[in-house]
């Protein structure tokens, strides 16, 4: 199984296997279906962390990404593409601003933690609108509107 899914938030609000499958089909989607992702849902307390230790904000944000730079030697072992962290209550207050389900914002900050682990950054300004492109495409591919 590529994708891995580790929930550390308790909610009925949002169906963690469901997101997982999300994860695989948006894998599928990009050429990396062998790949191994890991994906962990977590509150604003461990994200706080995370994105104080690593980026220096001592506060929370909705997704980070950790990209892992490892390849095997061997051709036909999995590919390690890193983990991507989203804090679901971050989630779920934007979720609430812009009027959409806590299900498909999880989906989106997926979408735009998994091509962060491939390379985009849409901090660099000449790479905001290919980025945006391709988080259009994926959300289309999982029949996710934009804007939903």
């Amino acid at each position: 199984m590529p994708v891995v899914l580790h929930n550390r938030v308790r909610s009925r609000a949002f169906s963690a296997p469901a997101l997982r499958k999300t994860a695989q089909r948006l894998l599928d989607e990009l050429g990396c279906g062998d790949a191994l992702l890991s994906v962990s849902l977590v509150g604003d307390a461990a994200i706080r962390k995370l994105n104080r230790d690593y980026r220096g904000f001592d506060k929370p944000t909705d997704v980070l990404s950790f990209p892992l730079e490892q390849r095997s030697r061997n051709r036909d072992a999995p590919q390690l593409l890193g983990d991507v962290v989203i804090s679901v209550p971050t989630a779920r207050r934007q979720a609430a601003a812009y009027d959409a389900k806590l299900q498909r914002e999880l989906e989106r900050l997926l979408i735009h933690g998994i091509l962060h682990l491939l390379g985009h950054d849409h901090h660099r300004r000449n790479e905001r609108g290919r980025m945006e492109r391709e988080e259009r495409r994926l959300a289309d591919a999982i029949g996710m509107p934009w804007p939903y």
